[in-house]
């Protein structure tokens, strides 16, 4: 048996196709199927069947995922391993988040990451999905909801408030009804405590991007909820007064145990704690209310 080929399983397992396996793993889908016929050839056994398009595994396939998940963590964190004998901090690091925190937050304070190191290399991977850091999918997260399993170690980055916001200018007649997010979303924080406090207004816009709602809200399309830190420094928003602050949510940082001893995940993660504790005012939204509703 050819052991990378159950590396290419498990991501067809995680992906569902093959052409979305063969992005994740930057080869062409010839090449994916390919494997994938060698290890069933292997093994005398089918892995996989298609089914709408989708690859499902055979209930044999399903065993055999379990085991190569747990080979392809157990070869990731020897990789991790020897990369930690080394103190020198150079090479590349994977920083996964929502957008709003990688484009508005974290690429603007780059500079002063680099200057402190200058033989590192930030890959930002902008994503609402829980990259699994345990599998090299990145090596460090930033998420707004901890985790409750995995062999992490976790610390609060932040307490992010989040308010109430209008166009500005405002409108003569602001439009009473809202924007937000995408309903596979409905389970967020933020979209429970609009379907509490939304009224009779209705949701105009649906969007999955803090970005986008943003511009939404800038071009009068409707209220909505957003991060202080997003809302009070964009030029084209103006915070709204509300009976009540609407909510916080904590950031949360999360790094492999293992990738925590390699020196430039331990670098970039000192320096990722540094600068949120530099900025708790920005992200608690500590201003004065500019706006009535």
């Amino acid at each position: 048996m050819n052991w990378d080929d159950l590396r290419f399983l498990a991501v067809i397992g995680r992906e569902g196709t093959l052409a979305a396996a063969s992005r994740r793993l930057a080869v062409d889908q010839t090449t994916v199927a390919r494997r994938l016929r060698a290890l069933e050839a292997d093994l005398g056994a089918p892995l996989f069947q298609r089914h709408d398009g989708v690859w499902q595994a055979t209930e044999i396939g399903m065993e055999v995922l379990v085991r190569a998940g747990r080979i392809e963590e157990e070869v990731d964190g020897l990789t991790r391993a020897v990369a930690s004998g080394s103190r020198r901090v150079q090479g590349l690091v994977r920083i996964t988040a929502v957008s709003a925190i990688v484009v508005d937050y974290l690429v603007p304070r780059l500079p002063a990451l680099y200057a402190r190191h200058p033989e590192l290399s930030i890959d930002l991977i902008e994503s609402n999905d829980n990259l699994n850091v345990a599998r090299r999918e990145a090596d460090i997260a930033i998420r707004l909801a901890r985790p409750a399993t995995g062999d992490f170690l976790i610390r609060k980055l932040a307490e992010s408030a989040f308010a109430i916001y209008g166009a500005n200018p405002v409108p003569q007649s602001p439009v009473p009804d809202w924007v937000a997010y995408n309903e596979e979303l409905d389970h967020t924080p933020e979209m429970r405590w609009l379907a509490l406090h939304r009224g009779a207004g209705s949701i105009r816009l649906r969007c999955n991007s803090l970005r986008g709602l943003g511009r939404a809200i800038a071009d009068g399309l409707g209220r909505g909820l957003l991060p202080c830190f997003i809302g009070d420094h964009s030029p084209g928003l103006v915070r709204l007064a509300w009976p009540e602050p609407p909510l916080v949510r904590d950031l949360w940082l999360l790094v492999h145990r293992d990738a925590r001893r390699q020196a430039r995940v331990a670098a970039v993660m000192d320096w990722l704690v540094e600068t949120f504790a530099a900025d708790a005012g920005l992200f608690r939204g500590v201003q004065a209310v500019s706006s009535a509703d």
